[in-house]
């Protein structure tokens, strides 16, 4: 069987995680780490190559972007004409659109895929209200994040300037409103306020209740836990009082890394273009022959 070529562009918390998945699934086979400094070689990376430009990497397949939202349309962009398929979590759900149309275009051109916001939400969690509305069509659904923590919200504050670390939990109120809890600690020579204030005004922020605090140490704090509740409530055909619900309590970057191996799999099975995780086969996502799967699952 001749392996999927994957590379991990990014080694943060969410790169770790890609690692771990890729080294347990038997159809890939990894290229390499990009990163900013090439540099970095910690010990769980002995073995692989790990340099800060793709293209010095061999025979790769697939890209699996484990940056911050705002630079994967930029790297997604550069990948996909370079021939190689991408896979992303990209987080901000109000510009999802937006990247699905940008990205599908290139891919088009370029004979690739891209599959974009492939995280747990949006991602997995997406493909769950998809079938939930169509198990009652006319409804509402609620999804509820956390307690935990968020880890696009809390890129987006280590981002602000006068940032030194950051942790952005959130805190569920129900029915679908949230509670922004952001803890950091301030750059020397940076006013608090100052700093404060360009944190609620940031877009990841700025339509939530959110409260930021100064703490001595964030790394005290930091728990990678998280979790999701997702209710529907609704009519199938003509019935009333359909109501549907879904819980998991998990570990953040581990289940986004997971996915994103998952979709980088799918991805091989698609038509050129760009796609959410809702578009995509779930079969697609899954290691096997179809006919045993199906055997299996059905």
């Amino acid at each position: 069987m001749k392996k999927i070529r994957a590379a991990i562009v990014g080694y943060g918390n969410i790169g770790k995680y890609v690692l771990e998945a890729l080294q347990t699934a038997p159809d890939f086979e990894i290229a390499g780490i990009v990163r900013r400094d090439a540099s970095i070689k910690p010990a769980e990376l002995s073995g692989y190559e790990i340099t800060d430009d793709i293209a010095h990497l061999k025979d790769v397949h697939v890209a699996i972007l484990a940056t911050p939202t705002r630079r994967v349309e930029s790297y997604a962009k550069q990948y996909l004409a370079m021939g190689i398929n991408t896979v992303d979590s990209f987080d901000i759900h109000t510009k999802i659109v937006d990247l699905r149309r940008e990205l599908n275009k290139v891919a088009k051109a370029n004979n690739t895929v891209a599959v974009i916001a492939a995280g747990w939400d949006p991602g997995s969690d997406s493909v769950i209200r998809s079938l939930m509305q169509a198990m009652a069509p006319k409804g509402i659904s609620y999804t509820n994040f956390g307690p935990g923590m968020s880890m696009g919200h809390t890129v987006a504050v280590k981002a602000v300037e006068g940032v030194k670390s950051a942790l952005s939990m959130t805190i569920p109120l129900g029915t679908g409103i949230h509670r922004r809890m952001v803890y950091i600690e301030v750059k020397e020579g940076y006013s608090f306020d100052e700093v404060a204030q360009n944190i609620k005004n940031d877009a990841y922020f700025i339509n939530d209740e959110t409260h930021v605090m100064q703490v001595e140490s964030v790394d005290e704090l930091l728990d990678m836990g998280h979790g999701v509740n997702m209710t529907r409530k609704g009519v199938s055909g003509k019935t009333q009082n359909q109501l549907f619900e879904f819980n998991m309590k998990i570990n953040n970057p581990a289940l986004t890394g997971q996915i994103l191996v998952a979709v980088a799999r799918a991805s091989f099975k698609q038509q050129p273009g760009a796609y959410t995780m809702p578009e995509i086969p779930v079969i697609d996502l899954l290691y096997g022959d179809k006919e045993e799967l199906i055997k299996h699952l059905v």
